[in-house]
């Protein structure tokens, strides 16, 4: 029998050995995810990656590997995206944000946000916890996470007031 935790987990999701990784930047930040991606090229070859219009064409082009390319960020990228995440076609998500620089979408970069941990995939917003994120022992075996009902748990919330 599985364990869940009663309070939070109304289901699992499972994710397989290869991985589908989500990757955006904002454009300050895409040297960065660039060469963060460049260096752990042998890592990403072994899983499917996909990406926001510019910032997925780098990565293609500097890596020399596919990458599913959705539009760009603020032309509805960031919304495939979530919309990826929330149709269980995504399993992890990079994203190496801007926290100086304002963004014309900003509304959209924070529902990506709260749709992958909606969703409760492994997310990253930065150099430090993309490398620890891709070099956990998980990336490469099967993992089954935690999802909440939040459906069920609002309306227990308001039963219970």
């Amino acid at each position: 029998m599985k364990k869940t935790h009663p309070s939070i987990a109304s289901h699992t999701a499972k994710m397989y050995e290869k991985k589908r990784i989500g990757i955006v930047a904002h454009d300050y930040r895409k040297r960065d995810l660039l060469d963060w991606a460049e260096y752990n090229k042998e890592i990403l070859k072994n899983h499917k990656l996909f990406g926001t219009g510019t910032t997925g064409g780098l990565i293609a082009k500097k890596l020399g590997l596919p990458v599913h390319r959705f539009m760009s960020g603020p032309l509805g990228g960031d919304q495939q995206m979530g919309a990826a995440i929330a149709e269980g076609k995504i399993d992890i998500l990079i994203f190496f944000w801007d926290p100086l620089q304002a963004q014309p979408h900003d509304v959209d970069v924070k529902a990506l946000l709260r749709i992958a941990i909606v969703y409760n995939i492994p997310l990253a917003c930065n150099r430090s916890s993309a490398d620890f994120l891709i070099s956990s022992e998980l990336l490469n075996q099967p993992y089954e996470r935690y999802l909440v009902d939040y459906g069920k748990r609002l309306k227990n919330l308001s039963v219970d007031e």
